[in-house]
């Protein structure tokens, strides 16, 4: 896994809410240099996620940025009462070729920070499973008109999964859950936040 500095790329997952603000978001990412891919996407947050966002949209814009500056900046530009969550990231486990197309984002934290031990175990469990493309460590920025009930404790604690498949987004969602459970038996109390499932790539 490479270093613990924060790095200029991750997502951008922003509320889209068919009004002004979210075409122009949209319209930006799209004709964006830093942007390298769009989605639509719908957000299923976990019990634990929902605790910390009651208020969330059913879909959002997801982007892979290449610019972490720009990026906020752009999104502050476009805010909503519904949060953006901007995932940047940290350190990366490994990305590969595999077979399909993104079918699914997948987030999770850790409840006890991140241990070298924890680490190089979460990357060999991952690393055996055939359709993650990308497994990243990363921290959570928000971006909201609204300030937030109750602070996100985890935020720089983030492991966050691409999932490759032409399969349901059921059957990912329960192959991610497999993984969190293989995890958590080493010991390491892993929870997701949020899983994103791909409903049409727009760039």
């Amino acid at each position: 896994m490479s270093g613990g500095s924060v790095s200029d790329e991750g997502y951008v997952c922003a509320p889209y809410l068919h009004d002004e603000h979210s075409l122009q978001l949209k319209d930006a990412m799209q004709k964006s240099a830093y942007i390298d891919d769009v989605y639509f996407v719908t957000a299923t947050f976990s019990e634990d996620g929902r605790a910390y966002f009651p208020s969330y949209a059913n879909t959002y814009l997801l982007a892979r940025f290449n610019d972490q500056k720009t990026m906020i900046r752009e999104v502050e530009k476009y805010k909503q009462d519904k949060a953006a969550f901007v995932f940047t990231k940290q350190g990366e486990f490994f990305q590969r070729e595999i077979p399909g197309n993104l079918n699914l984002v997948s987030v999770y934290y850790l409840e006890h920070g991140q241990s070298q031990n924890d680490m190089t175990d979460i990357a060999t469990i991952i690393g055996k499973r055939e359709k993650v493309r990308r497994a990243e460590t990363g921290q959570l920025d928000l971006s909201s008109t609204k300030d937030q009930k109750f602070t996100f404790p985890y935020g720089e604690n983030l492991v966050v999964l691409e999932i490759a498949s032409n399969d349901s987004h059921q059957s990912d969602n329960k192959y991610c859950e497999k993984t969190r459970r293989e995890v958590a038996r080493k010991g390491i109390k892993i929870t997701n936040l949020v899983s994103l499932s791909v409903i049409e790539k727009i760039k």
